[in-house]
């Protein structure tokens, strides 16, 4: 299957916020031809919650950040030929590891922002035990319509999930493609029908905040084991925009926190969602721009 392709879509973060905090000592001087920093991202909740944060909390000590929306090897790309300046959602080691080994060599790894990430097969608590293992989707496909669903075709979750499903037998079932809000939107239709549905999920995702779900049990171990997500870098970052990069990399989140901020966002709209929490941890955020060591 021919993954599609998705042409990047920049959008330039308007200052609308004056963040409470204390200024970075000293900005880079912009270069004329581009804005301070280029952030890509896609519509992973996780990713449009961190890096919208990201982009409003550096708008507001006076950097001019630009977000550009594109699939993931178009962001590994970006950062690798110099057109982007970071990307926060590299799932490590196994689900981005092929973009790693043919990327990794031109990129800077800044850190860990959230570890203790999940991925796998997911369906809504009010279907029966009769289904607790993804091996049992194959004797009740008609039950799901034969559908699982999906998110954009080169995430890795769905290689993963194309390999799950050759390796438990589900030849009764197609994987369909699509993107993490067109999943999340099935999702929230099948609830308010309580009607059976399994989709691709991972954590952290709005989702968990906001439905009961489970998890289908995993026994052969086809999805990886817990993983950390990191902040990527062009080469060079470090010793162009030293203070963005000590920034990046004392960012950290934990999972519960970081769904209730994408759900707030769900409901509120990202730029009151970030507002409000920027608000409510400003000593934190002061941490992450001064590295003063408070957490």
């Amino acid at each position: 299957m021919t993954p599609k392709q998705h042409s990047p879509v920049r959008r330039r973060i308007a200052l609308a916020f004056a963040l409470p905090l204390a200024m970075f000592s000293s900005l880079a001087p912009a270069d004329l031809g581009r804005p301070d920093v280029r952030i890509g991202w896609t519509a992973w909740s996780d990713a449009e919650a961190v890096s919208k944060l990201t982009a409003l909390t550096l708008g507001g000590v006076g950097l001019d950040v630009e977000l550009t929306l594109a699939n993931i090897q178009a962001q590994y790309r970006g950062l690798a030929e110099q057109n982007l300046d970071l990307m926060l959602m590299s799932w490590q080691p196994h689900t981005h590891g092929s973009y790693l080994e043919r990327y990794g060599d031109e990129l800077e790894d800044l850190g860990v922002l959230y570890d203790g990430t999940s991925m796998g097969l997911a369906v809504p608590d009010y279907v029966d035990d009769s289904i607790r293992t993804i091996a049992d989707l194959a004797e009740h496909a008609e039950r799901f319509d034969g559908v699982i669903t999906g998110i954009d075709p080169e995430a890795g979750l769905m290689a993963d999930t194309r390999e799950a499903m050759e390796h438990y037998g589900l030849d009764a079932f197609e994987l369909t493609e699509s993107s993490g809000p067109a999943m999340t939107l099935a999702l929230g239709e099948a609830f308010e029908e309580e009607r059976p549905i399994v989709v691709t999920a991972w954590r952290p995702h709005r989702k968990w905040a906001a439905y009961d779900l489970r998890y289908l049990e995993d026994p052969d171990g086809i999805f990886p084991e817990e993983e950390a997500v990191h902040a990527m870098a062009r080469q060079g970052l470090r010793e162009e925009q030293p203070q963005v990069a000590a920034f990046i990399g004392r960012m950290e989140f934990e999972l519960d926190d970081l769904e209730a901020l994408m759900a707030a966002a769900a409901e509120q709209g990202h730029r009151t969602a970030i507002r409000d929490w920027l608000n409510a941890n400003q000593q934190r955020v002061t941490a992450w721009l001064q590295g003063d060591g408070t957490q």
